[in-house]
């Protein structure tokens, strides 16, 4: 084997193995109950995922330093938000990983943003669904299963998101 075949055959394992340590960080995969949990939707008032059943809800979890997530959260407002907010049939969930209401609080008004933020203190809720790796987001169809779990930010796996998420809405 030559030096170039060497370099590509270690590039290709090593590849090979970032997909598959990434996909063992989560912990629920398509086709799975969603874990049920409890979240503040203001400070001092919750609601439990189980409460929303019936309903396709997009789980998006973040941290305000992420660059990744940064760049996600634009397109979550004016692709999903901004068109489903009404939609009874919908409910759309932004957890910020390790985040207090203050920090949420701070960079929503700092980025002007408009959906519905929460924390999540301690990874309480992340640690269910995953183990690392941001940001992450599973839908979750009307009867609590998980439809679609992702992890990054790709603007075509997004659109495929948004294409999947429709589907289920109808």
């Amino acid at each position: 084997m030559n030096t170039k075949q060497l370099v590509l055959a270690s590039i290709l394992l090593l590849f090979g193995f970032s997909l598959a340590a990434q996909d063992e960080f989560t912990l629920v995969k398509v086709g799975d109950t969603a874990p049920d949990f409890t979240f503040e939707t203001a400070p001092g008032k919750t609601m439990k995922l189980s409460d929303l059943k019936g309903k396709v809800v997009w789980i998006n979890f973040f941290a305000t330093w992420c660059g990744p997530c940064r760049a996600e959260l634009p397109h979550l407002q004016k692709e999903v938000y901004d068109k489903l907010k009404s939609d009874k049939n919908f409910q759309l969930i932004i957890l910020g990983r390790e985040h207090s209401w203050e920090e949420i609080n701070k960079f929503k008004t700092g980025q002007k943003f408009d959906m519905p933020f929460s924390p999540d203190p301690g990874r309480k809720v992340f640690s269910l669904y995953a183990k690392q790796n941001i940001p992450r987001n599973f839908i979750i169809d009307k009867n609590g299963k998980i439809a679609v779990s992702s992890t990054g930010f790709n603007e075509k796996e997004f659109t495929e998101i948004i294409e999947k998420v429709q589907g289920l809405i109808k």
